[in-house]
């Protein structure tokens, strides 16, 4: 294919946008009475969530299932090609199927509605023509009427397929919003990755990883450095003969103590360390030991279990776990 020379991607790339958040926002006048009920079904439904769809609109329902499924709400995906050619198995008693499509007309939909009546279950319809096929037949019906397509030629599914997505992410809001799905719920479906880790990693489950570094008030300097140096989390912590935290001491602090030509014979951990350290309870998210970090433009905290020290938790901890 030839290049258009007189093409300005910049605007073409605002006009795509403009054109689809134009029609999201339109979505606006089609949450009715059916969009109520069928997020209540869902909610209350004994069995699953069948989405179904052909071509882009089987792309989108696999993402609507994944959002569903990540928040909550069992569902499936059932393509409506297959369906007719053994998946249909997968559709039970219980089950609610939504079926998405632009035209309502497709030749899959056709075959597959009336099998899905006959079995009994609801059918509710997400689709861009409300006098088609699908609509007619469907007990409820989520308009994502458009009225164009992005797409120059006003052909290739865009604005349409945006706004099914728009739609399933309604659905699915309400729907977290109605169970009452927290963050600690969100956390049990995704244990794995970042996000997983951002949502149940604790303080506590990092500091185990490495020995806990401190000395006493009375420690000398070299048995500072030794401590620093053989737990290699560049810090330690400054006990008092109880075991109560008193300070902390870095391995900046002592190059800074060491650049003043003290007499290093006589120095120990008091004299060196910063009182009133940067602490967090092992029992916090680990997440919320990396904004401590950042808001206080430090590499480590000092681990409590009440007021007791407990371990480091450090910046590399938290990169290596991949938070960051």
């Amino acid at each position: 294919m030839k290049r258009n020379l007189t093409i300005d991607i910049g605007q073409v790339a605002k006009r795509t946008i403009a054109v689809e958040a134009s029609a999201i926002n339109d979505l606006q006048q089609f949450i009715d009475a059916d969009f109520e009920k069928v997020v209540e079904l869902i909610a209350t439904c004994a069995g699953r969530l069948v989405v179904t769809g052909i071509g882009k609109s089987a792309i989108i329902g696999q993402k609507i299932v994944a959002t569903l499924n990540s928040t909550g709400t069992p569902a499936l995906f059932m393509h409506a090609a297959d369906a007719i050619h053994g998946d249909l198995g997968m559709i039970r008693q219980d089950d609610i199927v939504l079926c998405i499509s632009k035209s309502g007309t497709s030749a899959e939909i056709k075959v597959l509605v009336p099998l899905v009546k006959n079995f009994g279950n609801t059918l509710v319809a997400m689709v861009g023509n409300t006098a088609s096929f699908l609509a007619t037949e469907a007990d409820y019906v989520l308009n994502t009427t458009v009225t164009q397509e992005a797409c120059p030629n006003n052909l290739a599914p865009t604005t349409s397929t945006t706004a099914q997505l728009v739609m399933g992410d309604a659905l699915a809001v309400c729907l977290i919003e109605w169970h009452g799905f927290t963050a600690a719920d969100f956390a049990k479906f995704h244990p794995g990755g970042a996000l997983g880790k951002k949502l149940y990693l604790k303080v506590q489950d990092l500091c185990k990883l490495h020995e806990a570094p401190k000395v006493l008030l009375t420690s000398s300097l070299r048995d500072v450095i030794v401590e620093i140096s053989s737990k290699m989390l560049g810090v330690t912590a400054v006990l008092d003969n109880q075991g109560k935290l008193c300070g902390i001491i870095t391995d900046g602090d002592l190059r800074r103590m060491l650049e003043k030509n003290v007499h290093t014979e006589t120095v120990t951990a008091q004299d060196i360390m910063s009182s009133n350290p940067k602490t967090i309870q092992q029992d916090e998210l680990a997440i919320n030991a990396l904004e401590m970090m950042r808001k206080n433009d430090i590499t480590q905290l000092l681990a409590m279990d009440g007021d007791r020290y407990s371990g480091i938790i450090h910046l590399h901890d938290l990169i290596r776990e991949g938070i960051i």
